[in-house]
Formats: C-alpha cells, sequence, structure tokens
C-alpha cells in the first residue's frame, strides 16, 4: 500500500510540475517561439483549458476500463503531451502541446483519488488521498524552482523533458505497484452522470469553484504584491514561492486525519481561516517576516481544503465517485481563472497591489456560505456510511472477479 500511495504521488508530483513550471519561464518560451510574454502566457491558460476538458471527458470515457489501465492510459497520454511540449516548432503547436498535456490532469487526480482510498481501511481513505496530493505540495517547492532553473539554464525545452521524465518514471511505478481495481457491472458513462446530477455534489463543486476562487486570486499576483509592497527582490521571490509550498505540504498532511474524523467541520474550518488568513496579509503584506509567516499560512489553508472537498464529492457520488473526483480538478482550474481574473480587477480599478486579498476574503466566505448550505441540506447524513459504501463496493467486485476466475456463479 505505501508504494502505491508512492507511485500516485509521483504521478501528482510530475502535474504540479508542469502546471506550474510555464509560468517561471515565459520570458524564455516567448523568446524561444517569437512571441510577446503577455501571448505566451496563453500557455497557461491552454493547460487550464485541457483539465477542464478532460476531467469529465476522459473518465467518461474510461469509465468501464479498470482503474490500474485507465491510469497507466492517462499517465501515457501525460508523457506524450509533454514530449509534445518539449519538441514544439513554433507558438501554435506548443499551444496545441500543453492543451494535450492538460487533457490527463484530472482524470488522473480523479481515478488517482478513487484507487487511493480503497487501498486503505475506509476510516484512512482521506489520510491516503492527502498522501497522494502531497507529490502535487512538494512539486511546489522543489519540482517548480528546479524545473524553473532547470529551463533558464538549459533552455525552456529541457524542462519539458524533464517532466516527461518524470511521467515516464511515474508509469513504472504504476505498473509494479498499484494492484488491479476491477470495475463492477454497473459501471459506465451514464452511471458515472447519474451520481454527477446529484444537489450535494454540484454545491461541492460550486464551493471549490469559489472558495478556492480566494486562494488564487492572491496566489496569480503574489510576486507583484512581494516585490512592489513587500519589498522582496525578483531574485528572491522563488525562495518565498517555495515557502508557499512548504505551507500547503503542512495543510495537507493535517488535512488528511482531520477529514477522516469530521469532514464538514474540517471543511468550514479551512475556508474560515482562508479567509482569515487572506484579509490578515493585507494587513501584513507591507513588513516583511508578518508577511512571510501569513503566506505560509495561506499555502497551508488553501491546501488544507482541498482534501475535505474532494473526499465530500466522493462521498456523495457514492458508488459512481470517480468522475466527481476528476470534475473537482476541472473546478480548481476554473477557480484559478475566476479568482485571477478576479483580483485583477481589482487592482485594475486602483484599489492597490493589496487588493486581490479582500477579494479572495469575500471569495473564501462566499464559499463556506456554500459549503454551509451543503451541509444543512446533508443534515442527520454520516459521512462514513458513504465513504464505506464505495470501499464495500471494490470489495464486492473483488469477490466476483475471483468467483469468475473460480468458475463460480
Amino acid at each position: 500500500m505505501p508504494l502505491a500511495l508512492l507511485a500516485l504521488a509521483v504521478v501528482a508530483f510530475g502535474i504540479g510540475t508542469t502546471e506550474f513550471a510555464t509560468m517561471g519561464l515565459l520570458p524564455q518560451i516567448a523568446d524561444g517561439v517569437g512571441v510577446s510574454v503577455p501571448h505566451a502566457g496563453n500557455l497557461v491558460s491552454a493547460y487550464a483549458l485541457g483539465v477542464v476538458v478532460g476531467a469529465p471527458v476522459l473518465t467518461g470515457i474510461g469509465a468501464r476500463i479498470p482503474h490500474k489501465r485507465l491510469l497507466l492510459l492517462l499517465s501515457g497520454l501525460f508523457v506524450v503531451g509533454n514530449i509534445a511540449s518539449a519538441l514544439a516548432p513554433d507558438f501554435g503547436l506548443l499551444f496545441a502541446a500543453r492543451f494535450l498535456a492538460g487533457l490527463p490532469h484530472g482524470a488522473l487526480f480523479g481515478v488517482g483519488a478513487v484507487v487511493a482510498s480503497r487501498l486503505v481501511a475506509p476510516e484512512r481513505a482521506a489520510r491516503a488521498v492527502s498522501r497522494m496530493f502531497l507529490g502535487l505540495t512538494v512539486a511546489n517547492i522543489v519540482g517548480v524552482p528546479a524545473g524553473t532553473a532547470l529551463g533558464q539554464q538549459f533552455g525552456w525545452r529541457s524542462a519539458y523533458g524533464a517532466v516527461a521524465v518524470i511521467g515516464l518514471v511515474a508509469l513504472a511505478a504504476l505498473a509494479l505497484f498499484v494492484p488491479h481495481q476491477p470495475r463492477g457491472s454497473q459501471s459506465g458513462i451514464r452511471h458515472e452522470l447519474r451520481a454527477m446530477g446529484n444537489r450535494q455534489v454540484a454545491i461541492g463543486l460550486g464551493t471549490a469553484v469559489v472558495g478556492f476562487g480566494g486562494f488564487f486570486a492572491v496566489y496569480s499576483y503574489l510576486v507583484p504584491m512581494l516585490t512592489h509592497l513587500t519589498g522582496i527582490s525578483d531574485s528572491s521571490t522563488t525562495l518565498v514561492l517555495a515557502l508557499y509550498g512548504v505551507g500547503m505540504t503542512l495543510g495537507t498532511l493535517i488535512a488528511g486525519p482531520l477529514t477522516d474524523r469530521a469532514l464538514r467541520p474540517t471543511l468550514y474550518g479551512g475556508l474560515a481561516l482562508l479567509a482569515a488568513a487572506l484579509v490578515t496579509f493585507y494587513f501584513t503584506v507591507h513588513s516583511t517576516v508578518p508577511a512571510l509567516a501569513t503566506i505560509t499560512f495561506i499555502g497551508a489553508m488553501g491546501a488544507f481544503v482541498t482534501t475535505p472537498v474532494q473526499m465530500l464529492l466522493m462521498a456523495k457520488a457514492k458508488n459512481a465517485p470517480t468522475m466527481a473526483a476528476a470534475s473537482n480538478h476541472s473546478a480548481f482550474n476554473l477557480a484559478n481563472a475566476g479568482g485571477a481574473w478576479l483580483g485583477g480587477l481589482a487592482i485594475s480599478a486602483g484599489w492597490g497591489w493589496a487588493s486581490p486579498n479582500l477579494v479572495g476574503a469575500a471569495l473564501a466566505v462566499a464559499g463556506l456560505g456554500l459549503a454551509f448550505t451543503g451541509g444543512l441540506m446533508d443534515r442527520g447524513g454520516r459521512r462514513s456510511e458513504v465513504i464505506t459504501s464505495s470501499a464495500a463496493e471494490a470489495a464486492t467486485e473483488t469477490e466476483h472477479a475471483a468467483a469468475a476466475r473460480n468458475g463460480e456463479p
């Protein structure tokens, strides 16, 4: 089990590295393909669009494919997308390659989260999922700075090539360590879509889009805030972003056990603390030490919210959790786009570089309101029963597969 979770974490590490390394290499990419830096920024949008489209589409296409085989296919597509990015001769093909690289992102996380939750006892499911997400947070500490430095030293193509190598390592680890998890007779696109029609799933996705939009409203403008208001030099911002990643790692580690104990209270507390931290940063951004401490806490609370939202969606989708889990990452990318847009509007309106903090806090509070609405609608329900049903389904499917191998009816 630990090796299987490590394999899933390696996949998440590769995804996190390729998603965010582009942002640090925009000047080099712009020079390499002959476009302006703002135009090169569309590559970030191309990847995000791939995530939004690919999560439901690829999960639906693979609804009847056993989870391990689907993970291998999606990882192969991830490798192809990054190799294509490294070899793209012009901006148009690079844009298409980044879209291709983003397609398996959400589906990999969705299928991976379901697989991780079924590797352990039901009462430890959230901890297992959070261990997978650790790969994403560690990518912000190690992968993104290393990829950026590699691209700056040896050319931006080398960064995508390195990510492709990480993808190949992840592919081998998945093949070796992740056990087979058969699909049930009820699996299929219609079954997954019926689960997506659950109102609680819709509210959960809305919570992710709105609440996590508060995180991205600030993250998107963190570097100019640090340089213009805190007085940190451009050369030091990479270290500060790594500190942000440390906070995200700590938040992920804490969220797993707490989500296993009490899912909704963990979600409520995470969103409330995120809103409080963003308001605090509005005031501490002008002083270096308090600003760095607040940044670490914001990173922790942003990551802290991820696990309970993921587990809530998987729980409410009941026996068809894969598409709901994958769509969560479409929701996060919509939050990225929406939060950045709203934060930019505040800056453009002349409210100052610190104003995205207040926008982010408002979004976090709105997300908290959606989460409370879902909780009121769900009053009296027990999280553990829903999670257990998924584990029980997996056990039943395994028994049926064993009986079929033995020639039993």
